[in-house]
């Protein structure tokens, strides 16, 4: 336990010795802080120069919304910055600046103008400043540095100048190219788009009456023309029953005696003949009444014929109705008288009836075939459906694609637009390129403190060499460590008041030489603040 606590107090800090370090080495400590700090200070006056200007340009945002007028360039603008940097550090460009302005006139006769444009390069400086909500870039710091304060704000202005129209004339260029390019595919678009068209017209040329659209009509026309047909045949059918009836008649006529021949019940055979038929054209007429109106063409006609009908029989009543001896003479009539005689009258009808059956049988033909053609074209719709479909979907993905780039191409045109009169993103100074009063470099006041951190290194490097070649003992500890024994008593130091005086006063030197040090490099410090 013993040899612990001597272990611990051996571990702790001997301050006392340090204390002794600094009474006998402050004059090796001091001197070369004051070296050192003078000869960096000293440097800082002699240095060249540099006077920095500096200016802010805000990036602002475009004045239309962005939901109104979309733009149509690269929002990236930290690329854009660097593109655009990289156009205004161009070698045309900055030897114009350097022509306009006499950069480095004094050095053209040594140095080339690649090695000016090198130099002036190195002479720019960009900074951009980044908003702290979202780390997008809020604004941007140029700035050059030249020995002559107001060059390197002619300097600056220049840049600055550069910078905020090449930024419109970068945009504009982009938007413009952007619409260009847009335009020219709205173009190969609409040629498309005019094909496709042409392919869908020419189809549906070729397919007229098949197409899908026109199936319900041709559904309604093929009802109608098979009802057509249906009525032609019962017309037919009812037109051959009559010519029958009429030749029925005719033989029946040309049979009868002057003296006409009755049946059983009074009336000639062909009265009862008659009156049948115009029971059954009575009962059809009755039939076609129900189904149409009086002006129905068939209706009329119908009529007219039990007309004839009506009035030959009774023709035939009269002509029974008349004297035998006229009956006999009746080879003797006029040839008005025959040519109005009922059996003329029969023939014109029997003639009529034919040519209505023909009339008949050629418009069944004609609905028959009719008929057909739509059949036909029923049949071949779901093909043509087929056909159309893929000829649709290519035309309505070019409309889809024509009126996508029509939308863009009103979109990039509005942008254009809006970039031309200056409303999209642009940029604006905020602060002026100032006028430096106080050179950028050297910065004395940090050469201050660079001299002074110079100066305690090499004291305490100065102070270190001392000790570490003095082999003198200076403390009570470095004996005991050297002694095999253990130290029974020690024998105080005795001065004389002479040494002691000596002691004060090469104190109250180390004191005072420290205050004039320090009051020098204050002194220095302020001055070179106050300089710049």
């Amino acid at each position: 336990m013993p040899e612990l606590i001597e272990e611990q107090e051996y571990t702790k800090p001997d301050f006392e010795r340090y204390l002794h370090l600094v009474q006998r080495r402050h004059l090796h400590f001091l001197l070369p802080l004051l070296v050192g700090w003078l000869v960096v200070w000293s440097a800082s006056w002699f240095l060249p120069t540099r006077f920095k200007s500096s200016t802010l340009i805000l990036v602002e945002e475009p004045t239309m919304p962005e939901k109104y007028v979309a733009p149509n360039v690269n929002e990236n603008l930290q690329d854009r910055l660097q593109s655009i940097t990289q156009q205004i550090l161009s070698r045309t460009r900055l030897m114009t600046i350097i022509d306009k302005l006499h950069l480095y006139a004094g050095e053209k006769s040594r140095v080339t103008s690649d090695e000016q444009v090198e130099r002036m390069r190195k002479d720019i400086s960009i900074e951009l400043v980044r908003d702290s909500r979202n780390s997008e870039i809020s604004a941007f710091r140029v700035s050059f540095s030249a020995h002559d304060p107001r060059v390197a704000q002619q300097v600056t202005n220049e840049l600055t100048g550069l910078f905020i129209t090449e930024n419109l004339k970068v945009r504009q260029e982009e938007s413009q190219g952007t619409t260009t390019f847009i335009e020219k595919q709205l173009e190969d678009a609409r040629v498309s788009l005019a094909e496709q068209e042409e392919k869908v017209r020419k189809f549906q040329s070729a397919h007229e009456g098949s197409l899908p659209t026109q199936q319900s009509s041709n559904l309604q026309i093929l009802g109608g023309l098979q009802g057509q047909l249906q009525t032609e045949q019962d017309f037919l059918n009812t037109a051959k029953q009559q010519r029958v009836y009429y030749q029925t008649l005719i033989e029946q006529y040309k049979n009868l005696h002057p003296a006409a021949k009755t049946g059983e019940g009074g009336l000639p055979l062909d009265l009862t003949s008659i009156d049948q038929e115009l029971a059954k054209m009575q009962a059809q007429l009755t039939e076609l009444s129900s189904r149409y109106t009086d002006n129905y063409p068939d209706v009329q006609k119908l009529r007219i014929q039990i007309a004839k009908t009506q009035r030959i029989r009774q023709e035939i009543l009269n002509s029974l109705k008349t004297d035998p001896k006229q009956q006999a003479d009746s080879t003797t009539l006029s040839e008005a008288d025959v040519q109005n005689s009922p059996l003329l009258q029969l023939k014109s009808q029997l003639q009529a009836n034919q040519l209505e059956i023909a009339s008949r049988e050629r418009s069944i033909a004609t609905l028959q075939a009719r008929i057909g053609e739509y059949q036909g074209r029923l049949n071949v719709e779901p093909e043509t459906e087929q056909q159309l479909a893929e000829l649709t979907r290519g035309y309505e993905q070019s409309k889809a694609n024509y009126d996508d780039l029509l939308k863009k191409k009103n979109q990039s045109e509005m942008a254009t637009d809006m970039e031309r009169m200056q409303q999209g993103e642009r940029f604006t100074v905020l602060d002026p390129p100032s006028l430096p009063g106080k050179p950028d470099f050297p910065n004395r006041l940090r050469f201050c403190e660079i001299g002074v951190g110079i100066g305690l290194a090499l004291g305490s490097l100065v102070v270190l060499l001392f000790e570490f070649f003095d082999d003198r003992m200076h403390g009570e500890k470095e004996i005991k460590a050297l002694l095999p024994v253990t130290v029974l008593a020690e024998i105080p130091e005795i001065q004389n008041p002479l040494d002691v005086k000596k002691e004060k006063r090469r104190l109250v030197l180390g004191w005072a030489m420290a205050g004039v040090i320090g009051v020098i490099i204050l002194v220095g410090s302020t001055f070179s603040y106050l300089r710049g």
